[in-house]
C-alpha cells in the first residue's frame, strides 16, 4: 500500500485522483473511482445546473467514500459553487482562473479546496488563496492546459508551495507515471485520459475506442475547437486533442475561423451529435500510447497502484554497488568474487 499526504487527507487506498473532465467524468465514473479507493471528481464543465444536480445526486447515492467536484473557474459563479456544496462533497477543485473569489466559500463549508495550476506563479497564488492541495498540470495532458511540461513543473511547484501537498497531472496513465510522480515529490497522480477510456465514463464509445487506438504523436494543442464552439477561454490555455480533419484545416488559421463561426458552428454541432470525430474533437493527452483498451475504472485504479508499488520496491536495487566491472570481475560490497 502506498501512503502519502493525499491518501491521508481523504482516507484513500490509492493515491489516484480522477480528472474532472467536463462531459466525461459524471457521477457514475466518480463513484467508481472513489469506491475503488481513489478520489473521484465530477467534472462540472461550464456550469449547467441541471446536469450538475443529476450527476452529483448520482455520485452521492453510489458511494460512501470521499468524492468531489471540479470547476472551470472562469466560467462559474457563487450560485453554482453553492449548488455543488449543497451535496456535501469532500473536495472542490478549481482550475483555469483565480480561485480567490470562491476559496472562502469552499473552505467555510468544511470542504477541501484543490487548485489545479499550470505554472509556478499559479501555484503561489493557489497557496496564498488557501488551497489544501495543489495539482501541478503539465502540458502533456489532454483537454485544456498550459505550456510547462510535467517532469520539470511538478518538482518546481513542490518546492515553491512546501509543505502543501502536490498532485502531478499530465501524461500519466499507468503505474510508471504514478511512481515517477511520487519520485518528483508529488503525493499522487491525477489522471484524465486514462479514465476517459473507461466503461463508466460518459460520452461516445467511438471516442473511447479512438483513444485506445491512438498514439501520442497524434495529439496536438489547439484553440480551434473553442473558437468554433464560441467559448471565451483565456488566451493562456489551449486544448490537447486527437488531430483530425477539422484541426488540420484550421490550425494556424484561427482568425479566419473566428470570422466564419456563424457558418462553421452549426456544422460542427451536427458532427458532434453524429459522433463524426473527423470534425468534432476527442480531448486526449500524450499518454494515449499507454492506453490500449477500454476498461472498468476500478481495474484502472488498482492496477496503476500495483504497478507503481512494484516499481518503487524494485528501485532500491538501483542503489546497490556495481556488481560487474569492465573486466567482468564480480564485485559485491567491495570484495572480489
Amino acid at each position: 500500500m502506498i501512503v502519502t499526504d493525499l491518501t491521508a487527507m481523504f482516507d484513500l487506498a490509492h493515491p489516484i485522483v480522477l480528472g474532472p473532465m467536463g462531459g466525461v467524468s459524471g457521477g457514475r465514473l466518480a463513484a467508481a473511482v472513489s469506491n475503488a479507493g481513489g478520489l473521484g471528481l465530477v467534472g462540472g464543465g461550464y456550469g449547467d445546473p441541471a446536469w450538475l444536480r443529476s450527476e452529483l445526486e448520482l455520485v452521492r447515492s453510489e458511494t460512501q467514500r470521499p468524492w468531489g467536484v471540479g470547476f472551470i473557474t472562469w466560467s462559474i459563479d457563487h450560485e453554482l459553487v453553492e449548488l455543488a456544496l449543497g451535496y456535501r462533497p469532500h473536495a472542490v477543485m478549481l482550475s483555469f482562473g483565480d480561485p480567490r473569489p470562491y476559496a472562502e466559500l469552499v473552505k467555510n463549508s468544511g470542504c477541501r479546496l484543490i487548485c489545479q495550476v499550470q505554472d509556478v506563479a499559479g501555484a503561489r497564488s493557489a497557496r496564498d488563496a488557501g488551497a489544501d492541495l495543489i495539482v501541478a498540470q503539465g502540458t502533456e495532458g489532454g483537454g485544456h492546459g498550459g505550456q510547462r511540461a510535467t517532469l520539470a513543473l511538478v518538482p518546481a511547484v513542490v518546492d515553491v508551495v512546501a509543505p502543501l501537498p502536490v498532485v502531478a497531472a499530465g501524461g500519466i496513465a499507468d503505474g510508471r507515471g504514478l511512481a515517477a510522480a511520487l519520485m518528483l515529490g508529488a503525493c499522487g497522480a491525477l489522471m484524465g485520459t486514462r479514465f476517459y477510456a473507461s466503461d463508466e465514463a460518459l460520452g461516445s464509445d467511438r471516442a473511447k475506442q479512438r483513444i485506445a487506438a491512438a498514439t501520442g504523436d497524434e495529439t496536438e494543442r489547439t484553440t480551434a475547437f473553442d473558437i468554433v464552439r464560441g467559448l471565451a477561454w483565456p488566451p493562456s490555455y489551449s486544448g490537447r486533442a486527437l488531430r483530425n480533419r477539422f484541426m488540420r484545416r484550421w490550425q494556424g488559421r484561427e482568425r479566419e475561423l473566428a470570422t466564419a463561426v456563424a457558418t462553421e458552428s452549426a456544422a460542427f454541432q451536427d458532427a458532434a451529435r453524429a459522433e463524426d470525430f473527423e470534425t468534432a474533437m476527442v480531448w486526449a493527452g500524450e499518454a494515449v500510447d499507454l492506453i490500449t483498451a477500454v476498461e472498468g475504472a476500478a481495474r484502472i485504479v488498482t492496477r496503476t497502484t500495483a504497478e507503481a508499488e512494484a516499481l518503487l520496491r524494485s528501485a532500491v536495487l538501483l542503489t546497490r554497488s556495481p556488481s560487474v566491472y569492465a573486466t567482468g570481475t564480480r564485485i559485491a560490497d567491495g570484495d572480489p568474487r
